[in-house]
């Protein structure tokens, strides 16, 4: 049977800055996902939407015909409603952690399908595995089971989800096609639909940290997969949060579990407090379980309760204790001063540069590695004082770890005062 389209035809369209048919973009995902369109032609389509964009109808097809690639989950037999967290990923965000069973406290499941770390940014998988014993992998009745009994689970993503989408994000990766907005909107989209949560809260960072580096395209992105959400019928929020400066005083995988395990013993950073917090209320609101009080939670051990039984139910030792690095170098101020700027990308490579990420998918991580921070924007530092501590097994990295930093920061003369961001920027949705 011969194909209902030619891909050069869908390629030129695109090209010459016209619209692609519903028809024309079904076909071109499932082509390209059986294999009959090739990579280099994919990859041709891909930079004609980098460089000529997308209508909504068109990102809405598209999102829906990656979704019709592979299989759909479905929380119906739960008997409870089911709320998700998606970031665009950061520099020491580590709010997953925690977020997932503060929201299981009050009734609502939390289905966490999660990723690995690439390049400067972390990935929520790669921490939890810090922890011993604990593994990714569940099948979907290990799954359902585990949100059935304990409300929460963060697991990796199961290959039947969108696999169009695995396919199409290994491309861009390679063909500098990554930062076209509908791409990036239908490919978080897809996986979150197909995975058949009732309501989505979108963290999208904005700053040097970020993979949208200024507000405008942020909320650009923001818009889109919330309007695609609607389209689905998921209950779509979207915070733009900031990425200027790291989140909390870690980056590294088994050094932002400690951080994590910090704040659902009621302490730990204001700055992760304050988002997970958020980001819980605004969960509950959308799985119509608004208006509770959920710091409470927090500081009274129902939240660590939940995280004992969800690391436990994947095999992990909550009470093993925390991979450590096996050395460490501080950097010190260099003046007395208050610290005005401390550049989250700048922390992130540092971090990936110890050993916490990777530089291609294959990579191993190392647990224990990354950077501590002992202070933030607004501090009054001392000259001589430790600024950050880098941690890693391997301590040939310090050198080029130090070499990311050598512009991270601004010490300012006593009495200025930093302009610093609010830590929720706008809420769309």
């Amino acid at each position: 049977m011969g194909e209902a389209f030619d891909a050069v035809d869908v390629i030129i369209t695109k090209r010459d800055r016209r619209e692609l048919t519903d028809e024309q973009i079904r076909w071109v995902i499932d082509a390209y996902t059986r294999g009959v369109v090739a990579e280099e032609q994919m990859s041709a389509l891909a930079m004609a939407v980098l460089l000529n964009g997308m209508t909504r109808r068109e990102i809405a097809t598209w999102t829906s015909a990656m979704i019709a690639s592979g299989e759909r989950m479905s929380f119906s037999a739960l008997g409870k409603p089911t709320a998700d967290k998606h970031s665009t990923g950061g520099v020491g965000d580590k709010i997953t952690l925690p977020l997932a069973p503060l929201v299981a406290v009050f009734g609502v499941a939390v289905p966490q399908l999660s990723g690995r770390g690439l390049g400067h940014t972390g990935g929520t998988l790669d921490k939890l595995e810090s922890i011993p014993g604990w593994r990714a992998s569940l099948s979907n009745q290990e799954m359902l089971r585990q949100l059935d009994e304990v409300g929460a689970v963060i697991c990796a993503a199961g290959s039947g989800l969108a696999p169009a989408d695995k396919k199409l994000y290994a491309l861009r990766d390679v063909t500098g096609t990554v930062e076209a907005i509908p791409l990036i909107a239908s490919s978080i989209m897809s996986k979150k639909i197909a995975e058949g949560t009732g309501a989505l809260v979108l963290d999208v960072k904005v700053g040097s940290g970020a993979f949208m580096k200024n507000p405008d395209d942020a909320r650009e992105l923001a818009r889109t997969m919330v309007e695609l959400g609607a389209d689905a019928g998921v209950k779509t929020v979207a915070l733009l949060t900031n990425m200027h400066t790291p989140l909390g005083l870690t980056a590294g995988n088994a050094l932002e579990v400690r951080e994590s395990i910090e704040v659902l013993a009621g302490g730990g950073p204001p700055d992760v407090v304050d988002l997970t917090v958020r980001l819980a209320e605004e969960m509950l609101d959308a799985a119509g379980r608004g208006g509770q009080d959920v710091r409470l939670a927090l500081t009274d051990g129902r939240a660590m309760d939940a995280w004992r039984r969800m690391i436990a139910a994947q095999d992990g030792d909550p009470d093993a204790p925390l991979p450590v690095a096996g050395e460490t170098e501080d950097i010190l101020a260099p003046a007395d001063g208050v610290l005005t700027t401390l550049d989250a990308y700048a922390v992130g490579v540092a971090a990936w540069r110890l050993g916490a990420g990777r530089a291609r998918k294959e990579d191993p991580v190392q647990a224990g590695a990354g950077v501590e921070l002992h202070a933030k924007p607004g501090a009054v530092v001392r000259g001589g004082e430790k600024l950050m501590t880098l941690h890693t097994d391997t301590p040939d990295k310090f050198e080029r770890a130090k070499g990311a930093l050598a512009q991270a920061f601004t010490i300012a003369s006593h009495g200025s005062r930093p302009d610093l961001p609010p830590l929720v920027i706008d809420r769309i949705g």
